[in-house]
């Protein structure tokens, strides 16, 4: 069994499936870790250095690396990871995994990622809130024919963690 998990940056991926991991005694991945350990630089020395066009080669290599090595196990993608390169392919080719889409609009995106994590995220820290929501809502636009193409799509608005991992699980029982 392998569960991967989509959706916009902040959307509670990483969060949700390290508990959905372990409430399943599954493997947690979380891809953009994955690239970091590689490459031994953060997801934002990667884009300051090296570019974007590098880093989604990079994140290709560690998708089909983990698609290929893992077995049980729960992953969290980048928020971009399934609309760039064959990646949406590589995820529904896999016989062995499902994709679950952890929806959230635009405003409740530009609300977490204003509050707690703006400053970590290197393609958002010039933006102001007014612009924020602007390139969050061009973004999914442009995502959404990905992220649709999921097995499971869920609401994540007003969700604990608590609740959304409950809700994955639910699904696989």
């Amino acid at each position: 069994m392998k569960i991967a998990l989509c959706g916009y940056m902040a959307s509670g991926k990483s969060t949700v499936g390290q508990l959905v991991a372990e409430k399943l005694n599954l493997e947690f991945i979380e891809i953009d870790l994955e690239i970091q350990k590689k490459e031994n630089l953060s997801i934002a020395e990667i884009f300051s250095q090296k570019g974007e066009i590098y880093f989604r080669k990079q994140e290709n290599l560690a998708l089909k690396r983990i698609l290929k090595n893992s077995k049980n196990a729960v992953i969290s993608l980048g928020g971009g990871t399934p609309c760039y390169a064959n990646n949406i392919e590589l995820l529904k080719a896999d016989q062995d995994l499902d994709l679950v889409y952890l929806k959230l609009t635009a405003e409740n995106i530009k609300n977490r990622l204003w509050l707690e994590e703006k400053n970590k995220r290197p393609l958002l820290s010039h933006l102001s809130e007014e612009k924020l929501e602007e390139y969050i809502r061009k973004h999914l636009f442009e995502r959404q024919f990905y992220y649709l193409q999921s097995d499971f799509k869920i609401d994540a608005n007003f969700k604990s963690v608590e609740q959304l991992s409950d809700e994955i699980i639910y699904l696989f029982k």
